[in-house]
């Protein structure tokens, strides 16, 4: 598949999935649907909507949702907030009050008068003025996809894994330089122990930090194992899966992972006729990579599992 031709499918897909999100607006939109939806695994569905969109699959809603309310309000000013809250995919009046408030700084009532008040003193054709933030803010999105802008072609390698046993610590918890200092007052004394310092690292994100709450993000660090290793104390094993995976090779700093995972699967993963399946990203450490105390600048690999599209 060409690079042209696989992307258009990324295009296509995401098109596809906000389509049926804007005119199901009013329905219950679970991300497994919605990634049936765009033929895409679940399990990165999330990350890779964000990735792409420039924002959560919850929030796209819940702005979709507030925006197309917002023009209800004025366009059949008669209908009860209810009536509008319900045909938005809002479960209460309650509930849309307080995204709606969230989303445009007053209630959907105070909304209304402002904007009527708004139009019977003037005498122009508002049908194209801009209602608070609405133009403002949807412009930038327009219910569409962005197409994400592409610097410096990313080095990606396309390689094969084998399955690789490894033994980790779990960190839960905010991502970045909590991390950091995990690795260095936990892992690495662990490592020490345990006489694994030679051994190939990885660190695996469960959790896509822009969806899950800072507090419950999952972080697995650990290395390869020989066999039969026995993990002591808190540390547990698992089997990391083999199969063909992108990694990119990467420099910096623990705050920078985010951009670089982030422009991975929007700019790269897209042109690359390759999708995500539900086997788990990583960073891979191989042995001797370089870390700089001072700086915190360090080396990887970061690996995304990828199918044919």
């Amino acid at each position: 598949m060409s690079t042209l031709n696989s992307r258009d499918v990324y295009v296509d897909r995401m098109h596809r999935v906000i389509e049926h999100i804007d005119r199901n607006l009013d329905q219950f939109l679970d991300l497994e649907a919605l990634a049936e939806v765009a033929h895409f695994s679940p399990f990165h569905f999330h990350r890779l909507f964000s990735a792409w969109m420039g924002e959560t699959l919850g929030g796209y809603l819940r702005r979709r949702r507030c925006e197309i309310a917002a023009t209800r309000l004025v366009a059949q000013p008669r209908l009860g907030i209810l009536h509008i809250a319900l045909g938005v995919g809002f479960g209460s009046a309650e509930a849309f009050t307080h995204a709606f408030s969230a989303r445009f700084g007053c209630s959907p009532t105070a909304w209304r008068l402002q904007q009527l008040t708004t139009r019977m003193k003037s005498n122009s054709d508002q049908a194209n003025s801009k209602p608070g933030q609405i133009q403002e803010e949807s412009s930038a999105n327009n219910g569409a996809v962005n197409r994400p802008k592409t610097e410096a072609p990313m080095k990606v390698e396309v390689i094969e894994r084998k399955p690789t046993s490894i033994a980790y610590l779990r960190h839960v918890g905010a991502y970045g330089e909590p991390i950091s200092a995990f690795w260095q007052t936990q892992v690495y004394p662990w490592m020490v122990a345990g006489g694994l310092l030679q051994q190939p690292r990885y660190g695996i994100s469960h959790d896509d930090p822009n969806v899950t709450a800072a507090e419950l993000c999952r972080y697995d660090a650990g290395c390869e194992i020989p066999p039969k290793f026995m993990a002591l104390g808190n540390a547990h094993k698992t089997v990391i899966p083999g199969g063909t995976y992108a990694a990119l090779s990467f420099k910096g700093t623990a705050r920078e992972f985010e951009p670089a995972w982030t422009a991975l699967l929007r700019d790269w993963l897209p042109c690359s006729g390759l999708q995500l399946d539900a086997r788990p990203m990583f960073e891979y450490y191989p042995s001797g990579s370089s870390y700089d105390p001072a700086t915190g600048v360090l080396e990887c690999k970061l690996c995304v599992p990828v199918t044919p599209l």
